[in-house]
């Protein structure tokens, strides 16, 4: 498979991504178990505390937010929606509990604006700039400027991942996920997958929870009582 069919990972052609990473990489029929590749597959030094993490979600109203694809701004304005909405009902945002998992191709907005700009995850996933509408250049929702975000009736609106962390929202990202695409980016700019992923993971911003795969996460959450929201 050439690398240009790679140019959009969405959710319709991850299964394809993963068996065609899978074969660059070496391993093999799909018959073999993915444990028997946990070197490639997990990183256990970022994921063997997960679901310690999980022992967090102990709100009086909890909710998962699956995050599979970059969807404009929702992914962050909803668990901000949630959060206001709450308040206005008599539940301050320290007593409610919101995760969002960031998996399939919306794991780049886990990284740093230096690693958008290397890999050009704006074009690789299909993420778009919510101020230029254009391949993004920079992670949009790391530290945005006030006043980047403006929503109709509602105004400004503070929605940048460090500021949802300054509510307690929680964000993970899916470590398959990490695994997938870095080999396929590293495929496409004659790299190596291992130091494209040990790269990547470098990159994360802080306090974002390195989860097994993001279905683990979502089921994770569920088990904890969130209610449960597509959000792209």
């Amino acid at each position: 498979m050439e690398p240009s069919e790679f140019n959009r990972p969405t959710r319709r052609n991850f299964l394809g991504i993963l068996a065609a990473s899978a074969a660059t990489l070496g391993l093999g029929s799909w018959t073999k178990p993915f444990v028997s590749q946990g070197e490639l597959f997990a990183d256990t030094s970022k994921v063997n505390d997960a679901d310690a993490w999980f022992n967090q979600i102990k709100g009086k109203h909890k909710i998962v937010f699956d995050v599979t694809e970059p969807n404009d701004i929702f992914p962050f304005a909803w668990p901000k929606v949630f959060l206001l909405t709450n308040e206005k009902t008599g539940t301050p945002a320290k007593e409610c509990s919101v995760v969002v998992v960031l998996r399939h191709s919306a794991i780049g907005y886990t990284m740093e604006n230096r690693l958008w700009e290397k890999y050009k995850f704006g074009e690789f996933f299909k993420a778009d700039d919510p101020l230029t509408k254009t391949a993004s250049l920079r992670n949009p929702f790391w530290q945005p400027k006030a006043g980047d975000f403006q929503v109709p009736g509602v105004g400004p609106v503070d929605i940048g991942i460090d500021q949802l962390q300054k509510s307690g929202v929680m964000f993970c990202v899916c470590d398959m996920a990490m695994t997938v695409y870095s080999a396929v980016a590293a495929q496409k700019m004659n790299m190596d997958a291992a130091e494209v992923k040990k790269e990547w993971l470098s990159g994360l911003l802080p306090g974002i929870q390195v989860v097994p795969s993001g279905v683990w996460a979502v089921g994770r959450a569920q088990e904890k009582g969130c209610g449960y929201c597509f959000a792209g």
